[in-house]
């Protein structure tokens, strides 16, 4: 396989993979955004729920945390076991 071929797979999935990690970075921020940002509305309205409340927020919180690490997992495969080098590998006789 040539080399000028293997670079431009690397170089397309390391673009593919920014773009991943960027997008779920941002869908993170996003979403705490909006879990505080509810969770103040929550507060404002009744006061006396806020431990019940804040108890929520941080397990929800919690389960969107989770979002990015496996999006991070699966960008770390795409970088250290290229699946499309193999694939090119396998086309060229």
């Amino acid at each position: 396989m040539n080399p000028d071929t293997l670079g431009i797979i690397y170089a397309n999935t390391a673009i593919g993979v920014a773009i991943i990690l960027a997008a779920a970075g941002l869908g993170s921020a996003l979403g705490w955004g909006l879990i505080c940002s509810k969770y103040l509305d929550g507060i404002a309205r009744q006061p006396e729920l806020r431990p019940q409340l804040m108890g929520q927020m941080l397990f929800t919180g919690g389960l969107m945390e989770a979002f990015p690490m496996i999006v991070l997992g699966m960008a770390m495969w795409f970088v250290f076991a290229n699946p499309f080098v193999d694939a090119a590998r396998a086309l060229v006789p």
